[in-house]
């Protein structure tokens, strides 16, 4: 059994008093109750630094976990029991750790009260989403009114290699040099090298204000932690809106190399990009690795023009092996998107223009028949098909590391893909390569959760 320690905590960083109803709601074991994905987020953010994507394994490895919020005349306390020993120095739990806690704490009580529970926004509508995505990062303090812009967001895979782990460093060193700061999906791999490269670079130009901001949602943050250099973390709760702060906060977007989930985020972006209403927008998007990535991003170009078009690649540009290269582009980027706002006066902090149709703005389900009635040809508009691709890609990442997704395929076996002949052959080539190149999973042989036929 693994070491583990007990004990009770103040949350670190602000943190409202909780409603006895609030309390209550989180003692609540039942399928309407918040305890449980409270106790699956709060022990990922625990096993912080033991580097596993499986939510379910990670649940198994410590039965005996517990989180338990108490409210106390002083305010509210957090009574932990059995958490990994690894998330403490000499019995004391890392600050970090801690301020991890209490965001997941914060957002599953706001999203509840706030999104879920009161109705206050209107979900069924594109404008009640943005605005519901809007006031969930507002309350997380991630909007920033008197900064100019210099946020990119960093997407890729969780597991990569070290030699693209180390490029993704390298790119984030010259990205802080440039006083550009990091927002990524906060897990490990292309999410945690840029902030770490970034971080040392700003140490070097006496950035004291360097931001490094993980948007996550519960799916994702149970079976990846937070990784310890994010200092600002807020919890969306579904995919769907996560991918939308992403693309509202940012001013720019860096793609490095990654598997299915990093499929799924560049055709959520560019399925978007691809929409009639965003034909002028300004945000840059670099896709970039070292030279052995060279046939990854190759792979991925050649799909993307396949399903959505010679047009798509007027959206985003390929650098390889440059990282000054992508940091010069992206500063000059950036401070042209600075003047496309200032112009328009438009908001820095975030991207009210830019159109999100509500196919990539609904929750998706990633069921077995979900999955097989996805509309998977290319008789329908680009962006359409994209959205229905990143549906795809998005059941994938459910099945290779989501609890829910892990206990479906376990139950009912892998999900079914139908699509047209001819792209259904290039979806396979495209999923292979990734199992090839080991783009699955962080450990262990690759057992396919999907089938295509």
């Amino acid at each position: 059994m693994p070491d583990t320690i007990s004990t009770t905590i103040s949350p670190e960083g602000s943190l409202e008093i909780l409603s006895q109803q609030e309390v209550e709601r989180l003692h609540d074991t039942s399928r309407s109750g918040l305890h449980d994905l409270l106790r699956n987020c709060s022990l990922a953010v625990l096993n912080c630094g033991n580097l596993t994507d499986d939510g379910l394994a990670l649940l198994e490895t410590y039965p005996d976990f517990d989180i338990e919020v108490q409210q106390q005349d002083r305010g509210v306390r957090l009574k932990i029991t059995n958490a990994p020993a690894e998330a403490f120095v000499d019995g004391k739990m890392i600050r970090g750790i801690r301020e991890h806690l209490s965001a997941v704490l914060r957002d599953i009580v706001y999203v509840y009260n706030e999104i879920q529970t009161r109705h206050r926004f209107d979900l069924n509508t594109a404008e009640g989403t943005t605005n519901a995505v809007f006031h969930i990062l507002r309350k997380a303090g991630t909007l920033k009114p008197g900064r100019d812009p210099s946020l990119v967001v960093c997407w890729g895979g969780h597991s990569i290699s070290r030699e693209e782990y180390d490029y993704t460093k390298s790119v984030g060193y010259h990205l802080g040099l440039r006083e550009l700061d990091i927002c990524t999906g906060c897990g490990p791999g292309a999410m945690k090298g840029p902030m770490k490269g970034a971080n040392v670079a700003h140490a070097k130009q006496r950035r004291s204000q360097g931001r490094y901001l993980g948007v996550s949602e519960p799916g994702i943050i149970a079976a990846e932690a937070p990784n310890p250099i994010v200092n600002e973390l807020v919890v969306m709760p579904d995919i769907e809106k996560r991918l939308e702060a992403f693309v509202r906060l940012g001013h720019g977007i860096l793609v490095f190399p990654g598997g299915v989930g990093t499929a799924e985020e560049i055709l959520y972006l560019l399925g978007i990009l691809l929409h009639p209403d965003n034909t002028d927008m300004e945000l840059p998007v670099i896709f970039t690795g070292p030279a052995s990535a060279a046939d990854y991003f190759k792979r991925i170009d050649e799909f993307l023009v396949y399903t959505l078009g010679e047009e798509v690649r007027r959206h985003y540009r390929i650098i390889v092996d440059d990282p000054v290269e992508v940091a010069r582009a992206m500063r000059m980027n950036i401070d042209r998107v600075a003047e496309y706002r200032r112009s328009r006066q438009d908001a820095f902090y975030y991207n009210w223009r830019l159109t999100v149709a509500r196919n990539f703005q609904e929750p998706f389900a990633p069921t077995h028949e979900a999955m097989a009635s996805l509309a998977l040809h290319r008789e329908q508009p680009v962006h359409e098909l994209a959205a229905n691709l990143r549906r795809a890609f998005s059941g994938i990442v459910a099945g290779n590391v989501k609890e829910q997704g892990l206990r479906a395929i376990e139950a009912h076996g892998p999900f079914r893909l139908h699509a047209e002949p001819e792209l259904m052959a290039r979806l396979d080539e495209l999923l292979s390569s990734f199992v090839d190149q080991g783009r699955m999973k962080l450990a262990g042989d690759y057992v396919p959760c999907y089938t295509l036929g």
